[in-house]
């Protein structure tokens, strides 16, 4: 995969397929709640979204891609639906930061939007 196609897959909530791309002292920066650091703490917290992410459906309303050869940024707002219809839109914006071919930096901006 290339840093793009990787950074959309993480994005998009396909973690399993990034997983071999990511550096052993990956570092994920969830700004306002919590910095996770190395390989296995980063698939923990993605295997537990994943967990919830089978419990919605997601759509994505918007999803733009900016790159450098090292450096993606992904701005997106998703739209939630839970089992009984509950909606709640998040926008984010990720940057995707790679060294030496790896993933070694995500920093993630997240807001539930109010409609």
């Amino acid at each position: 995969m290339t840093n793009q196609q990787i950074a959309q897959a993480f994005s998009r909530h396909d973690f399993a397929s990034t997983y071999p791309y990511l550096s052993d002292t990956i570092r994920w920066n969830l700004i306002g709640s919590q910095l996770l650091t190395g390989t296995q703490s980063i698939i923990t917290a993605c295997e537990q979204s994943a967990a919830y992410l089978q419990t919605v459906t997601t759509t994505f309303d918007k999803f733009l891609v900016l790159s450098t050869e090292n450096n993606i940024v992904i701005d997106s707002l998703s739209t939630y639906a839970d089992g009984e219809h509950q909606l709640s839109k998040v926008a984010s914006c990720d940057w995707y930061r790679f060294e030496n071919g790896k993933l070694a930096e995500i920093t993630s901006y997240t807001i539930e939007i109010n409609d």
